[in-house]
């Protein structure tokens, strides 16, 4: 049985630009980006704030996810963000 708690996020940069990226959980891979941990993309810009979150995934789909969300431009990534706010 596989377990779906893994998670699928973005976080918007101090640079305005957007990282994806998954996890178990959130707090503590946002608190390792705030602290230069893990990802080396956080070395040049700061994160802001997690503006979409996808719950449900086993390891396997977040990280195709992941790289779906990634392989997307910036407007398409804006669309998803705001489609989850108003959705």
């Amino acid at each position: 049985m596989q377990i779906n708690n893994w998670l699928v996020y973005i976080i918007l940069c101090s640079d305005s630009s957007l990282y994806t990226g998954i996890t178990t959980d959130i707090e503590r891979r946002f608190a390792e980006h705030k602290n230069k941990k893990g990802a080396k993309y956080f070395y040049g810009r700061a994160p802001e704030k997690i503006v979409f979150l996808e719950e449900g995934h086993n390891r396997s789909t977040a990280s195709k996810r992941e790289y779906e969300i990634k392989t997307y431009s910036k407007l398409k990534k804006i669309t998803l963000i705001n489609s989850v706010k108003t959705g």
